[in-house]
């Protein structure tokens, strides 16, 4: 029996440590803020009952206290031994812990920036989250699971952003966060998804008031949708008129518009007013038993040629054209030049000896980005005794003032502005001439009125020449004259009448 417990005795030696240091917190390795708890307990230091303890940092002063204590200790960031101490009677003994101070950090840094808490989205939608910390670790992964999946989406970083497809409805979007450890967070959001809208279409010109007509286009950014409309201020639906070009505003008018597209519900309603308020016409006397001829731009017999007057080179051509246009059959003029050279489009229209009085009354839309020196509306007429009476008035680029032609052709200075480079581009302006002659071939150019205001001119000049044109005939002139080395000019002309009397 002595030999049995003597074993016993020994085997209870070898295995019994010689001090039994309990560091409850911090745990080897960890990571921690200062300053920060310690807590340390003994009974036996080197097999001798433990009569004190203590504790230093790396190679600090050591604070001595009791064998069971808890103590809140201070240290600058960065990697530190923290020494854990005891004494006995005679005998001391040390267990020594690796720690890491660094800044504070709460216990979980979670942030779900989209989609937000109660949020309306629609499929796909965008999920974007971070976490650094998950219960006081480093976050190491992070995730995300829509409703009761089981199929959790791992990413291993402290970001996540994702695409997420889900069905209509409301649904809670779970993300995730997972640290050392195996510690994890998550945080709930709870959303609603609904049937992805189709883009609202957009018009321009922008809605407003206008003093000529308008050409409307809309647009809508999904590819392939439709787009319903109407023009009299009804909700458009798929029975609505289809827009499949621009839409002419002649008058003041609210378009209304959807769009659809397959997959998409319907877009959001889209409205335009637009309101044409053209100014005050103010013009010419024409009496009633004037001879009006009328759409004298959409006659067929439109000729053109180089000016061979003006310096350069000019080559032409012209067309009927819906787009733009006030009566639908507007006439297109196209220019391409060298050297500043001017092209004359002409017609004729009548067979007139007697007429002594005449107005000029068109519409003029200069294209942005022509590059127009002088445009020139011209009227000619052979009287009976076979001279060719020239009505030559032009807007002048060069002189910025509304030009006529005088003795010898020659181009005489108006004292009335006309500043070409001015005129807004891609719009319409109302041009009127009215002139005159005597039976000698004086022409008198009397006033122009451009967009309803009159600028008198007042000027007699002679004007009649021998040409050996047919008498009778009477002819109206468009001339667009180049600005620069090279370059090209679109204009257009509608509505043109010239009354005669």
């Amino acid at each position: 029996m002595k030999q049995f417990l003597g074993s016993i005795f020994a085997l209870v030696t070898i295995i019994v440590p010689a001090h039994a240091i309990t560091v409850t917190t911090p745990a080897n390795g960890a990571q921690v803020t200062s300053p920060f708890s310690l807590v340390a307990s003994t009974g036996t230091c080197d097999s001798k009952p433990a009569v004190s303890m203590g504790y230093s940092i790396d190679s600090g002063s050591t604070a001595i206290v009791s064998i069971s204590f808890s103590a809140t200790v201070s240290a600058a960031q960065g990697a530190h031994i923290l020494h854990v101490k005891c004494w006995g009677q005679g005998v001391s003994g040390v267990v020594d812990l690796n720690i890491i101070v660094g800044s504070a950090t709460p216990a979980s840094a979670f942030t779900v920036s989209s989609p937000t808490p109660g949020e309306a989205v629609s499929s796909p939608f965008a999920l974007a989250a971070t976490a650094a910390v998950c219960s006081a670790h480093t976050v190491t992964a992070m995730g995300y699971s829509l409703d009761s999946s089981s199929n959790t989406t791992v990413v291993k970083a402290q970001l996540v952003q994702a695409a997420i497809v889900a069905t209509s409805g409301a649904h809670t979007l779970h993300v995730k966060a997972w640290g050392a450890n195996g510690s994890s967070c998550v945080t709930n959001v709870s959303i609603t998804v609904g049937a992805i809208t189709a883009a609202t279409p957009v018009f321009s010109p922008t809605p407003g008031t206008f003093t000529t007509a308008q050409s409307v286009t809309l647009s809508d950014a999904i590819a392939g949708a439709t787009i319903y409309y109407t023009t009299n201020g009804a909700a458009p639906s798929t029975s609505s008129a289809i827009y499949s070009g621009p839409i002419r505003v002649g008058k003041s008018a609210v378009i209304e518009a959807v769009a659809i597209a397959s997959g998409y519900s319907y877009s959001g309603l889209a409205r335009a007013d637009y309101v044409i308020s053209p100014p005050p016409s103010y013009g010419p006397v024409i009496p009633p038993t004037a001879t009006a001829s009328s759409e004298l731009q959409a006659l067929d017999t439109w000729h053109f040629n180089h000016d061979a007057g003006t310096p350069g080179a000019a080559v032409g051509e012209t067309s009927l054209t819906g787009t733009p246009s006030l009566s639908g059959n507007a006439r297109q003029f196209d220019s391409t030049f060298t050297g500043a050279g001017g092209e004359i489009f002409a017609v004729s229209y009548a067979n007139d000896t007697t007429s002594t009085n005449f107005v000029y009354d068109g519409w003029v839309w200069i294209e942005s980005g022509s590059s127009i020196a002088n445009l020139e509306m011209d009227s000619n007429q052979v009287t009976a005794n076979g001279q060719t009476v020239i009505y030559a008035f032009q807007c002048s680029g060069y002189s910025n003032l509304w030009e006529y032609s005088g003795a010898g052709g020659d181009w005489v200075h108006s004292s009335q502005p006309c500043n070409l480079s001015a005129w807004q581009t891609n719009v319409w302006h109302h041009v009127q001439i009215s002139y005159s002659r005597d039976d000698s071939g004086n022409v008198t150019y009397q006033s122009v009125w451009l967009d309803g205001t009159a600028q008198p001119i007042n000027a007699t000049v002679p004007s009649s020449f021998a040409l050996g044109w047919q008498v009778g005939v009477v002819q109206t002139q468009f001339q667009l004259d180049g600005l620069g080395a090279s370059g090209s000019i679109t204009a257009y002309l509608d509505k043109l009448t010239i009354y005669r009397w």
